[in-house]
C-alpha cells in the first residue's frame, strides 16, 4: 500500500479514536487518555494504538481499552471508509510516561530545588 495513504489512514484513526475515547465513552478510567499515535500494518489488517495516561492509571485505561475494543472498531468503521478496518490493539506511550517525571523536575529545578 502506497505510504503516504498508510499516514493519512492513522493519523484519521488517531483523531476519530481520541474523539471516541473522549468524548463518546463514559468509563471514568478513560477521562484523561489521550491517544498519541497510530500505527498501522502496510496490508491495513492491524493498528497498534499508543495511548498516554496518568502513570497510576496506565493498567486500568488499557484494560478499559481492551474491553471497548469491539465498541471503537465497529465506530471507526462507521466513520471511516476502508474496505478493512484492522484490529486494534492499545499500548502504553512509553514517550509520554518518561514526560510526566521530568515535568515534576524541571518544576522543581525552577523553585530551586534540584534534589
Amino acid at each position: 500500500m502506497d505510504p503516504l495513504r498508510t499516514r493519512r489512514v492513522e493519523e484519521t484513526m488517531r483523531e476519530e479514536l481520541s474523539e471516541l475515547i473522549r468524548f463518546e465513552m463514559a468509563d471514568p478510567r478513560l477521562s484523561s487518555v489521550d491517544v498519541t499515535e497510530v500505527h498501522c500494518s502496510p496490508d491495513l489488517k492491524r493498528a497498534d494504538i499508543l495511548v498516554s495516561a496518568p502513570r497510576e492509571g496506565v493498567e486500568g485505561a488499557l484494560e478499559a481499552l481492551m474491553h471497548a475494543k469491539g465498541f471503537l472498531r465497529h465506530q471507526l468503521m462507521q466513520r471511516m471508509d476502508l474496505y478493512r478496518t484492522p484490529e486494534l490493539r492499545f499500548l502504553p506511550d512509553a514517550e509520554t510516561s518518561l514526560t510526566v517525571p521530568s515535568a515534576r523536575i524541571m518544576r522543581r529545578i525552577r523553585r530551586g530545588r534540584a534534589s
